[in-house]
């Protein structure tokens, strides 16, 4: 059985460890989880975190830190997509059929569209 100490060598690289922190850092501000160094699964959180992420610069920072230290590609395990949350809340997809409107409608829509009022008089 390999330690905690011999698996993380590679935070021994100041390079490597600013790229840690400046994810760190991100996820704090971002989710408003500290994470620290010492955790026993930091690599596997990093990797979670940054798949939720919506910032470029996380994604970007974390795929940077995969190319360095080829260990840390973790398998994260998501089966399926990530769910749409809105305000915690999972929003339930939309499977209904689209309904295809008709010539009528759509000239109408355009017509509504294109008419103005100002001041309760129709513009142009």
């Amino acid at each position: 059985m390999t330690s905690m100490a011999s698996e993380r060598s590679w935070l021994l690289d100041p390079g490597l460890l600013k790229l840690v922190h400046q994810c760190r850092r991100l996820i704090r501000s971002e989710f408003g989880v500290k994470l620290h160094l010492t955790e026993e699964h930091l690599e596997q959180q990093l990797a979670e975190y940054a798949s939720k992420t919506r910032s470029s610069h996380l994604t970007r920072t974390w795929e940077a830190l995969q190319e360095k230290v080829p260990q840390l590609c973790v398998a994260i395990d998501d089966a399926e997509a990530p769910k749409r949350m809105y305000r915690g809340q999972e929003i339930a997809e939309d499977n209904r059929p689209a309904v295809e409107a008709s010539e009528a409608d759509t000239e109408a829509d355009q017509a509504r569209k294109k008419k103005v009022i100002y001041r309760g008089q129709v513009i142009g």
